[in-house]
């Protein structure tokens, strides 16, 4: 078992990381392997819908996004962790994950996903809600906590303070565990659902 954690806040060990590596804690404990990536403070932009990944496989700008596709092709789980700016994720983060799902043409079906958010107060729910569309939309179970994953904190180091935050991150890396690990004996004893062929139904013909 494999889980990539991408940290996806400016600062490389701030608040988000703190969630996050509390979580490769409980990891290591289960015997889950993890790697840990920073991308929040990285130059990566959008996607120009330029239709080259269709052809090659990967996106034609060759930064992070196209390094840590194939790390993200062989986990079991992705955790992407971010701070709320705006009520939403950071621009970078967003910019990395649109590109990295829609560049890679491997299947992501039952790879376990969870979002983890951190804020010094509000849009937490939004975001947490942003972030898990990237998973819904590519047939990747989502892993819950005992609340939404998120954290607290302004200054760096902040969410250190927030004992039920922290809790929650130490739940939700235990319930994604297991879930990884029952869906590898799942799929050892039925294999994955079989797929219908893709209907694609424009609004407008």
């Amino acid at each position: 078992m494999k889980v990539l954690l991408i940290n996806g806040s400016p600062h490389g060990k701030g608040n988000t990381y703190i969630a996050l590596h509390e979580m490769e804690n409980v990891f290591a404990a289960e015997n889950v392997e993890t790697e840990l990536v920073h991308i929040g403070n990285q130059g990566i932009r959008g996607c120009i819908a330029c239709g080259s990944c269709a052809k090659t496989g990967k996106c034609v700008f060759d930064d992070a996004v196209n390094e840590i596709a194939r790390k993200f092709e062989e986990c079991d789980g992705l955790v992407v962790g971010s701070p709320v700016y705006y009520a939403s994720a950071n621009a970078t983060l967003v910019a990395f994950l649109t590109r990295l799902f829609y560049s890679t043409p491997f299947d992501k079906t039952m790879k376990v996903g969870a979002a983890v958010v951190a804020a010094r107060r509000g849009g937490l729910s939004s975001t947490f809600d942003e972030l898990n569309k990237f998973f819904t939309i590519s047939g990747m179970p989502v892993a819950s906590g005992q609340y939404w994953n998120s954290i607290h904190g302004r200054e760096i180091g902040e969410a250190q303070q927030d004992a039920e935050g922290l809790q929650s991150m130490r739940t939700l890396a235990k319930n994604m565990a297991f879930l990884m690990k029952s869906i590898a004996l799942g799929k050892e004893a039925y294999g994955l659902p079989e797929k219908e062929a893709f209907q694609r139904t424009n609004f407008i013909r």
